[in-house]
């Protein structure tokens, strides 16, 4: 059972690092390809823990949970994976909470907390938001981003910092 919630997870989050990220705010854009980069590549996990609850359709990785793929890191304490009831091993949401680091080669995200929505192809941080690229920063207190129209917003105390060619 382990394998198949293992396999399906890993073919969630190839849904979630193949769709570009695309965030808008003062005229800058700070676009995560970096995730199309990793596209195809092995997925590896860890965690201190991994516990597996087949009823519920929920695979909990938690003590410094480490997802990485190619030159991508997704770190939480701890990350879950919750599947689809129907039982077949179709991944319904990610969660990463405790504080969450999202890196690839050019960007980095932190927040509070991360949910990624299979179904929806929608992307929510929230608590502490800060996207980061190159020396460009983005801030505010959430982020929610639509991968299917690429549209993407910041709420509640935002500051960006562009720096600019002198």
């Amino acid at each position: 059972m382990h394998t198949r919630n293992s396999m399906a997870f890993a073919l969630g989050l190839g849904l979630v690092v193949l769709a570009p990220l695309q965030v808008l705010a003062q005229g800058t854009g700070l676009n995560f390809s970096g995730l199309q980069n990793v596209r195809g590549l092995p997925v590896e996990i860890r965690a201190d823990n991994l516990q597996v609850n087949n009823q519920t359709g929920e695979t909990v990785f938690s003590g410094n949970a480490v997802l990485g793929q190619g030159d991508m890191r997704l770190a939480a304490p701890e990350i879950i994976i919750i599947y689809a009831a129907a039982g077949d091993g179709t991944i319904e949401r990610l969660e990463a909470s405790g504080g969450v680091t999202l890196v690839t080669a050019d960007e980095a995200a932190e927040a509070q907390t991360a949910i990624y929505d299979v179904a929806a192809a929608t992307v929510r941080m929230r608590g502490a938001v800060l996207l980061t690229q190159g020396q460009n920063v983005l801030s505010g207190d959430s982020l929610f981003v639509d991968l299917r129209t690429e549209q993407g917003r910041m709420e509640g105390g935002v500051r960006t910092l562009i720096q600019t060619n002198p």
